[in-house]
């Protein structure tokens, strides 16, 4: 299995990759294909990506609180 690119990634290579092999989900940051992705169970993931979906996290990326390369952790469901 290969990891897969959102339709909507940009050509600059700042993207998020997905994965699903043996019941885990795999995400991992395209530019740092190396280091270890992180880790979540299907139910984490449609419920992640649900909430994408319905844009309850539309806000974030577009304050000033994320400029300068600071990025959103998420600690619920990381395994990695």
């Amino acid at each position: 299995m290969q990891y897969r690119k959102a339709g909507r990634s940009m050509s600059n290579g700042h993207c998020v990759e997905v994965m699903e092999r043996d019941g885990t989900v795999y995400v991992r940051d395209s530019k740092n294909p190396d280091k270890p992705p992180l880790e979540f169970t299907p139910e984490e993931w449609r419920a992640f990506s649900g909430g994408m979906a319905d844009g309850n996290f539309s806000d974030i990326g577009t304050s000033e609180q994320w400029a300068g390369g600071r990025h959103m952790s998420i600690s619920s469901g990381m395994r990695a």
